[in-house]
């Protein structure tokens, strides 16, 4: 049997080598296995995993690079959009005038650091404040209410991976997923701080999570409610759309979703407040000149 090494891109023979992985941990004859573009994570015999040559990794990776520039070519456009209206309905309609904007704050958990990596460049793009926190997810409710008191964000991404095993129980069964229970009890302890939807917007979950649970438990967007897989990066999304609409609007779900990589199958979620606040009058000599926010990032 071939050696496999944490670290190395594989597939798996028994999936017909439908997803990329990469080795988290090797042992004995079993290796644990993140998605290298979506959140879930599995495990596998060594002899059912197969190396991903050069030449088949690069269109793969071409392949996942023109999806996501696809998912933000639309949110783009989605942005000029809500952008063109908040002009138009800060001026009056009528009269020019200049506005400032208090963008919100993001704070995202994530299990996963390679994740995170990707999640914040997104951000980052999008114009976006973030504080990034690398927590394995049985830690994070544990973590969850200081990082509130110290960060006040006014949106929470609870993400990294997670599975459901038929071997643990049946699909209503929490106890057969591999990290809901511990994202649903982080949203429990997120909303001991800051109850209202409206105050505190909240996505939570991974591949194929446990969606009702994580509802339940206080958030206003989740995954996964016919357990598949969703994108590393579609939680990004769900907290721009959140973040670039104007707080008298509401966020419908679907055009919280519209915008995403995995669709209505893969999240879900309540009707929510939009948090963008614009103000006058704007002062040249203390602002950006940038149409967007200022995305500052910080690493925990």
């Amino acid at each position: 049997m071939e050696r496999r090494t944490a670290g190395e891109l594989v597939t798996r023979k028994s999936y017909k080598h439908d997803l990329l992985f990469r080795i988290a941990t090797v042992s004995q004859d079993r290796a644990i296995l993140h998605g290298e573009d979506i959140r879930l994570e599995a495990d596998a015999p060594l002899d059912d995993l197969t190396k991903v040559e050069e030449r088949d990794l690069e269109k793969r990776r071409q392949k996942g690079k023109e999806q996501e520039e696809f998912s933000y070519r639309l949110f783009r456009q989605d942005y000029q959009l809500m952008k063109e209206k908040r002009d138009f309905q800060s001026t009056d309609g009528y009269q020019y005038a200049e506005y400032f904007q208090l963008p919100a704050r993001v704070l995202h958990l994530d299990g996963d650091q390679s994740y995170l990596r990707k999640c914040i460049a997104l951000y980052q793009r999008l114009g976006l404040q973030v504080h990034g926190v690398h927590l394995h997810e049985k830690e994070m409710s544990f973590q969850i209410r200081g990082l509130i008191e110290k960060i006040q964000p006014d949106i929470i991404v609870i993400t990294g991976h997670d599975s459901f095993s038929k071997s643990k129980g049946t699909k209503d069964d929490i106890r057969a997923y591999r990290h809901s229970k511990y994202f649903a009890e982080t949203v429990r302890e997120a909303r001991k701080a800051v109850p209202s939807l409206d105050q505190l917007v909240i996505f939570a979950g991974a591949c194929q999570s446990h969606f009702e649970s994580l509802i339940r438990a206080g958030a206003n967007f989740a995954s996964s409610p016919f357990r598949i897989n969703i994108h590393a990066l579609d939680p990004v999304y769900i907290a721009a759309k959140v973040a670039y609409t104007p707080f008298m609007d509401k966020v419908s779900v679907w055009d919280a979703l519209r915008n995403t990589m995995t669709g209505e199958k893969g999240m879900g979620g309540v009707e929510t407040k939009g948090l963008l606040r614009t103000g006058l009058p704007y002062l040249k000599e203390e602002a950006d000149s940038s149409d967007e926010p200022s995305a500052p990032t910080e690493y925990m």
